[in-house]
């Protein structure tokens, strides 16, 4: 009778007594939709308890076995609310001191291996010791990529500023009664066949493409953006000479409505300023010129829609003539301005010049 007794009080559960605050703490818990969903099981477990219910009973109601529960319930006795919530698990221990990983990284930023122009994981763990995995991971966290570089000019233009105020303030606040148009060409379009069939693209691999092709010649694309509207006027020629940017100028102004004035935002290539071109903007004065700076070809916002139309109807196709070049290249331009946005621009002159300064104080390092 003795071991039945001591077996009976060995199987029931720990008596739950809530305070007023606990219950309401873990009620607030129960009906939270936000809170982790075993914190709230949790707490279900000890309002369920506080009833008198046992283990088993609990576990059904809240789907859990006798013995978790039982778990939850000794370390709400134990530890109170603090115990419902999950331990810190301690981890494996760092296998690279603070002073390995500051020469790491020293020696990636600050050195140059002696027969490459830059760090691979494989050759900085060999020079430091260190195990790939390891490098990889600190050059994660750190945000270091020695294998990758970005690209960029400085302008050396003496009015760089003024043209930058100039050229932002149109597209920022663009004057009434007037079109603003970015102007460019693109030279070097060039008409490539590919000598062998292109493979379709299926379920589980791509299109294939041989890499052999046949030159049939080249054109350039003269092509004027409207900012306000996003629409494009388009030309092709054979050359990009003064004469056909003469032709491509007749065609927008045969396009703009004549009440409207003509701003235009175009690059200092020599054609663009030939003596020809400069007699017939005098002869049509509501042509305004605003040429970018030097190595600025950013700021023309045309120099996107050429990104678009390489990327989608140039750069993949396969073309057996320049006119079938010319053709795709109509075809796009005719499908792109039914339906138009355009660019957001959004930087500020401001903006602009603060980026340049961080960039110049790295160069000379007094940034970092």
């Amino acid at each position: 009778m003795k071991t039945k007794h001591r077996k009976r009080r060995m199987n029931e559960a720990v008596a739950v007594k809530l305070k007023k605050a606990e219950r309401e703490q873990l009620e607030g818990f129960a009906r939270s939709q936000t809170l982790p969903h075993n914190l709230v099981t949790r707490a279900n477990i000890v309002l369920l308890a506080a009833t008198g219910k046992q283990n088993i009973d609990i576990g059904q109601q809240v789907g859990m076995s006798r013995i978790n529960v039982g778990k939850w319930r000794k370390r709400f006795v134990s530890d109170g609310i603090q115990g419902l919530y999950d331990q810190l698990r301690p981890g494996r221990p760092r296998t690279i001191s603070d002073e390995e990983i500051a020469r790491l990284l020293s020696k990636t930023l600050q050195r140059k291996p002696k027969n490459a122009t830059h760090w691979t994981v494989r050759a900085i763990s060999k020079e430091c010791s260190i195990s790939k995995s390891t490098v990889q991971r600190v050059w994660s966290a750190f945000g270091v990529q020695p294998h990758r570089q970005k690209h960029f000019n400085l302008s050396n233009d003496p009015f760089f500023v003024e043209k930058v105020r100039d050229i932002v303030g149109l597209y920022l606040n663009p004057p009434e009664k007037a079109m603003v148009l970015c102007v460019d060409e693109k030279s070097q379009c060039q008409a490539l066949e590919r000598t062998q069939p292109v493979l379709p693209m299926g379920l589980g691999y791509l299109e294939g493409v041989t890499h052999n092709y046949i030159r049939h010649g080249t054109l350039t694309l003269f092509a004027a953006l409207d900012v306000a509207t996003g629409k494009v006027i388009s030309k092709c020629s054979q050359r990009h000479r003064h004469q056909e940017l003469l032709s491509f100028l007749g065609k927008i102004d045969r396009s703009v409505p004549p009440e409207l004035d003509i701003h235009v935002i175009m690059d200092n290539y020599a054609s663009h300023k030939h003596p020809k071109i400069r007699a017939w903007l005098v002869k049509h004065p509501r042509y305004h010129m605003h040429f970018t700076p030097t190595y600025s070809s950013w700021l023309n916002q045309v120099e996107r829609w050429f990104g678009i139309i390489t990327q989608q109807a140039i750069r993949r196709g396969s073309f057996r003539s320049t006119k079938a070049l010319r053709d795709r290249i109509d075809t796009f331009v005719r499908e792109y301005n039914k339906d138009t946005s355009p660019f957001m621009w959004t930087a500020t002159a401001e903006s602009i010049f603060n980026k340049i300064e961080k960039l110049c104080g790295r160069i000379t390092g007094t940034q970092h």
